[in-house]
């Protein structure tokens, strides 16, 4: 997949790893918009990234999507990268007083099915390019969970099946996923973000990865977890959860 000329589009796009994708992908040559719910966080990743477009949208809301797909198709016709980014994530335990079900219905909103319904929605435009792609961005915890945000894990658990579904339903349209460990950011400030690593790595490695065309991207210890999970789902899943009791 080629790195520069591309017109890209980020969700989650005015903070953390959303934001140092935007920047790196704009750094290289690239139109980017990026959205959000919050106009102030967006109005200030416009002032830290001369040139990027901000466009506030709410990806969980069926109208704002649609006001998005509009734009889109009138102002940014050559659309050819989506970047599912937005996410929620709630750190607790579970137990019978943990309101599982209404975090778990928030996250699932955000991390999944927001995501099948922009990605669905966008397919027509991005399918009229000579060359697209789309990205997920999912999470180490697809391969085993941590007991500190268990049904955010299951979201991103639920991401990864559906993007290796949609790779095999969508070509030539090339579908990616970008499965971080622990970054530092303040999305993951609650479960010791400051131990993780820095997004502008998380960013660098997608961008390789994006050039030639690996299409579940291992961030930085990621892939030696992965091949843990492989040889034993059992350890990966005490790993994960190692101190965090």
């Amino acid at each position: 997949m080629k790195t520069s000329n591309n017109t890209v589009l980020i969700t989650g796009g005015s903070a953390g790893i959303g934001l140092e994708l935007a920047r790196t992908l704009q750094q290289q040559g690239n139109t980017v918009i990026i959205t959000g719910r919050d106009t102030g966080r967006l109005e200030q990743a416009a002032a830290a990234i001369p040139g990027i477009i901000p466009i506030a949208c709410d990806v969980t809301l069926h109208t704002d999507v649609k006001r998005l797909l509009r734009i889109l198709e009138q102002e940014y016709p050559q659309l050819n990268i989506l970047i599912n980014n937005a996410g929620k994530a709630y750190t607790y335990r579970l137990s019978d007083r943990a309101d599982a079900m209404e975090k778990a219905a928030d996250e699932m909103l955000t991390n999944y099915f927001s995501v099948i319904q922009l990605t669905e929605m966008l397919l027509p435009l991005l399918g009229r390019q000579p060359e697209a792609a789309i990205v997920q961005v999912s999470s180490i915890v697809a391969f085993a969970p941590s007991a500190n945000i268990p049904t955010y894990a299951a979201s991103k658990a639920a991401l990864h099946s559906y993007t290796q579904s949609l790779r095999l339903s969508v070509a030539p349209i090339r579908v990616f996923e970008l499965m971080p460990p622990l970054v530092n950011t303040a999305f993951s400030r609650d479960i010791g973000g400051s131990n993780g690593i820095p997004p502008q790595q998380v960013a660098a490695e997608f961008l390789a990865a994006l050039a030639a065309d690996v299409y579940e991207i291992h961030v930085g210890d990621t892939a030696q977890f992965y091949q843990l999970h492989l040889t034993s789902p059992e350890t990966a899943l005490q790993t994960m959860n190692a101190g965090r009791a």
